[in-house]
């Protein structure tokens, strides 16, 4: 279950913050950690672990269908290129982009892109792509 840190405003002031699951009656704001994924030909994020991950692309890659996914989940993917650069990064299936296009990613060395996703369907994830933060 992935952990959850809770903070509760009132105005401009925290007035409590602590550990909690997803389990848990939904008050106040939520922050979910960004998990790192290990840089490998295929790269398969497990979206029952974390919502948030990133990592640093050392050559081509997939980026693969997740594992877990639950219908409504949302979340981002930071997509890092190394200090060479000009990494490419191919989709699975589930990953549905605005007009059936997968995006191309930023090319210069330590570019970062982000994907923000939400689960449509058990087999359909609808992606936006953000390239080139610095």
């Amino acid at each position: 279950m992935a952990r959850l840190v809770k903070s509760i405003v009132s105005g401009s002031n925290v007035i409590g913050l602590g550990e909690t699951t997803s389990t848990d009656q939904l008050e106040g704001r939520y922050a979910v950690e960004i998990a790192t994924l290990t840089d490998a030909a295929t790269i398969t994020p497990d979206f029952g672990a974390n919502q948030n991950f990133t990592v640093t692309l050392g050559d081509n890659r997939t980026l693969a269908n997740p594992t877990n996914p639950v219908v409504g989940q949302t979340g981002s993917i930071f997509l890092v290129q190394d200090g060479t650069g000009s990494r490419t990064l191919s989709f699975g299936t589930q990953y549905d982009f605005s007009g059936g296009t997968a995006p191309t990613l930023s090319t210069t060395a330590a570019a970062v892109d982000r994907i923000d996703y939400i689960v449509r369907t058990a087999t359909s994830i609808h992606c936006v792509f953000t390239a080139d933060y610095s």
